[in-house]
Formats: structure tokens, sequence, C-alpha cells
């Protein structure tokens, strides 16, 4: 590690200075409803804020409570789902909903060790959720989060561990306003990024997503996409209405069933409700 370029406290107000000029508005930053903030964590990961903002606004919409999510049919929360990729996603959030409805009265858990326990949840997402849906002071890290650290406390161009940030992460957490801290760092380091200081590239634990276009991902994406839409299919007809491969249909189509997506019945695919 390097040597600190300044206090934390002049690195605080450096961060949130920036924040009070430039944060963004994102209309989960307008919200207190834990639901509502605990779906936008879930659509952010791994896809960009442009995507999301206008599905979310859609999703929530559609479904604006956990109970509206529980009742929802499957093929109704990926038909609203569409184009964001991802899809294990919205099944986690469907089965994230029945255990929230069932197990806590509908109200989000409000402790990492309970929202590890739903579907889908890991524990930097957690974190995340608590800080953002509770304001709760805890540590975590993401990729923008990650830029802002090894940019300004490590320069020396070696690859850097979560590890190592996560107490320097913490030792700058501002425990006066968590929420509005992450808010501010997020936006910080895509500031960074978009000046061409993106430092995932010296991170030990950044992983840069596949591509997307010609893969098993798309094609599982396309397949969801088409059976979503209420219609019934075979692997035969798949095939030919997506021109891929029975043979790959046949992979993936499998895999969904084994993973909970869809159901098979004499040859007949379609969405599990």
């Amino acid at each position: 590690m390097t040597k600190p370029f300044q206090s934390v406290t002049k690195f605080q107000k450096q961060i949130l200075d920036y924040y009070s000029l430039h944060g963004r508005k994102m209309p989960w930053r307008q919200t207190s409803d834990p639901y509502k903030i605990f779906i936008s964590e879930i659509m952010l990961q791994q896809t960009q804020v442009s995507r999301v903002i206008e599905k979310y606004k859609a999703f929530i919409h559609e479904f604006p409570s956990f109970q509206a999510l529980n009742k929802a049919s499957i093929a109704s929360v990926f038909s609203v789902w569409q184009g964001l990729g991802y899809n294990r996603r919205a099944l986690h959030l469907k089965n994230a909903a029945k255990q929230i409805v069932t197990l806590h009265k509908g109200i989000l858990p409000q402790t990492t060790e309970e929202l590890i326990a739903l579907p889908g949840i890991g524990k930097a997402t957690a974190a995340s959720i608590m800080a953002f849906a509770f304001n709760s002071p805890v540590v975590f890290i993401e990729t923008n989060i990650r830029t802002v650290f090894i940019h300004f406390f490590f320069n020396d161009g070696r690859k850097v561990s979560d590890e190592e940030l996560l107490p320097i992460v913490n030792d700058c957490l501002y425990k006066k306003n968590p929420r509005k801290w992450y808010w501010a760092l997020m936006d910080f380091g895509t500031m960074l990024k978009k000046n061409g200081f993106d430092k995932n590239a010296n991170s030990l634990n950044y992983v840069k997503q596949s591509r997307f276009e010609g893969s098993l991902r798309q094609k599982r994406g396309a397949i969801l996409k088409q059976l979503s839409q209420g219609s019934k299919a075979t692997v035969e007809s798949l095939s030919v209405a997506l021109d891929y491969k029975e043979d790959i249909v046949n992979e993936i189509v499998d895999k969904l069933i084994a993973e909970g997506f869809l159901t098979i019945s004499r040859g007949i695919i379609k969405v599990k409700n």
C-alpha cells in the first residue's frame, strides 16, 4: 500500500463535495422503501445504470411490493425483466419474494445474515442492501468503489486484492451517512472511469464480463424470452424459431429445467408457474 495522499477527513470531503456537485439522479435514490432499493440492487448486479433505470420503473410499476411479486407468475416476471440479461436474477427475485412473504411477513430482513439466506444474495450484495435500504455502516466493495480506492491509495501499478482494500474502505467509512457515502464513492468512480482512470485492471478480484454476442448466455435469454411471451414450444420449434441447432437448444432447455425456470411435459416446454 502507498501512503495515503491525505487524511481520511480530507478524503471524505473530496468525495462528498464531488457528490454534492455532480451526484447522479436515480429513482432508487429518491426512495426509502426497502423493497424498491432491494429490487434496484439486484438489477444493478453486472448491469449498467443506463440499462436499469427504465426496467426498474417498469418492474416497480408492475410489482410494487414483495406481496405482488410473490403472487406474480414467473412468466410475467421474465416478461418485464427482458433486456436486463442474467435472467437467473429474475428467478432469484421471485423466490426471494416468496421467502420474505412466508418467513418475514413481507418485510425485508434487516441483518446481513438474514439477507444472505435469501436466493441470489451474496455477502457484497447483502452489505450493499444494508447500506442503501437501512443506512447501515457496513463495508463492501464493487467495481466503482474499487476504482476509487486503488486510484487514491495504490499507485505502484501492482495487482491489489480486495482483502487489502477492505480495511482502508472500513477506515474511510463516513458513518454519519453510509448511504450517501457509498453513492458518492460510486459516482466518483464512474467519473474516474470516464476520464481514463479505470483501475479495475489493477485488481486481483475484478473479472471482466465475457462476450455476450453469440454466447450461451445470449441463447438462454432468447429461449426464455420466446417462452415468457406465453407460448408453449418444443425443442424443434424453438430451434426453428431462433435458428439454433437442436442439440444446443436441448442442452439449454435441460439446464433451465434443472434450475427451475422451465417445465416440460410430453415434449411441450413452458415457463414454470
